[in-house]
């Protein structure tokens, strides 16, 4: 068989890829060793987040660092004996995450971050699937009144760097809107540009039935089977050999498989997380997504039911799985609102692809010709697919890039 383009990779990055270089008149062969958006686009918040121009940093204030050190919390926790292995990536996320650096990043990071909900709407709209996507932004809700106030004065200078949109609720406000919340919020921050998505690999399977009813390929293969043969990239596919003048990773927390092979070394870790979906006890109902942010969950009604997520485990990507964090938010979530029994038999785990400065690797591999890079997107791989899939389209098909690719190239370590 022989393609344009290989994009290895179904998840939502690699779909959107696939789709953008499509777009643009390339024969496209989409390869993954499972089906499309099985692994990390699979489970995560639903949330296509506007929001989201300050990627997830390391915590520098002191108690934070305490409570992490304990190993007790939801929304982080570590395998001690990964830690080693690790220590060289966290210290350097760690650098990057002191303000002032964080907050140049965050200015980078804001014109990928930008252009989220346009580019999903756009795919979402030739794919027949905007029933799948929720104009109902998602809340942040406060405990305490430090918190709350707190957040409400970044919300206040996010707005005003970056235009980001927001509505401050009080108790009262907070009550009418989630009325099946126990009354223990002192009130919330309302997101409102960022859009929910009711069940997120529907919404990536959506987007692959697209790029199939246009004449692309989704082939079975192991992306490390990938080798150079002369100006073609070559790999096995269980439908035979495939042949490609060009290649695209987009493997998220399995691309350092391929690319160390391929020589490069790029500091890249992952962090695991897992959810588990309820069923709404009685007639209570979660009308907008909701992240409890002193205990470190989020809550959100999918189709499937409300999917409690939790936030980072600290582990090496294949170590067995240890889902303590929901365990120690599934009652805490309880109180909060009434959830029914699990409906899912074991709870999910997938790994989010990780850069130390927060930022994806988007653009052409430095060492070969024909190979580009699309990954590292930590927790914004949902949100960026789109944005990452036309910038990757745009460089391959020789077009002006609608965003200056540079900060993103893997050259930058």
């Amino acid at each position: 068989m022989q393609s344009d383009v290989a994009v290895l990779g179904a998840g939502m990055v690699g779909v959107c890829v696939a789709l953008h270089l499509q777009a643009r008149g390339r024969s496209v062969a989409l390869v993954d060793r499972r089906g499309a958006a099985e692994e990390t686009s699979f489970g995560n918040a639903g949330l296509i987040q506007r929001e989201g121009v300050y990627p997830y940093g390391f915590p520098h204030d002191f108690g934070a660092l305490l409570r992490y050190g304990l190993n007790r919390t939801i929304d982080a926790h570590y395998h001690p004996s990964a830690l080693p292995g690790l220590a060289p990536f966290l210290w350097k996320y760690w650098h990057y995450s002191r303000p002032a650096r964080h907050a140049a990043i965050a200015r980078l990071y804001a014109r990928l971050i930008e252009h989220c909900v346009a580019e999903h709407q756009a795919l979402a709209a030739q794919a027949g699937a905007t029933g799948l996507l929720r104009p109902s932004g998602y809340l942040k809700l406060f405990r305490t009144e430090r918190e709350r106030d707190t957040r409400f004065a970044e919300a206040e200078r996010w707005h005003a760097e970056f235009g980001i949109n927001f509505r401050t609720l009080d108790a009262r406000e907070l009550r009418e809107r989630e009325p099946h919340l126990a009354p223990v919020l002192v009130g919330a921050l309302h997101w409102t540009d960022p859009v929910s998505v009711s069940d997120p690999q529907a919404l990536a399977l959506a987007y692959l039935r697209l790029f199939e009813s246009r004449g692309g390929r989704f082939l079975q293969g192991n992306a490390i089977s990938l080798y150079q043969e002369a100006d073609d990239w070559s790999l096995r596919t269980a439908q035979g050999p495939l042949q490609a003048g060009a290649a695209v990773i987009a493997l998220g927390p399995w691309a350092d498989a391929v690319t160390r092979m391929l020589g490069y070394d790029l500091p890249l870790a992952v962090k695991r997380g897992y959810h588990m979906h309820y069923r709404a006890a009685g007639q209570a109902v979660l009308n907008t997504p909701s992240l409890d942010v002193e205990r470190g969950y989020f809550l959100a009604p999918m189709q499937r039911g409300i999917r409690l997520t939790t936030g980072a485990e600290f582990a090496l990507r294949d170590a067995p799985r240890t889902p303590v964090q929901l365990g120690r938010a599934e009652p805490i979530a309880r109180e909060l609102f009434p959830l029914a029994e699990r409906l899912d038999a074991e709870p999910w785990m997938g790994s989010r692809p990780c850069t130390p400065d927060m930022m994806p690797i988007i653009g052409r591999a430095h060492r070969h010709a024909n190979l580009w890079f699309a990954f590292g997107h930590a927790h914004h791989g949902f949100t960026l697919g789109p944005v990452t899939g036309r910038l990757i389209g745009e460089m391959i098909a020789g077009e002006t890039p609608f965003i200056d690719p540079r900060p993103y190239q893997a050259d930058r370590f």
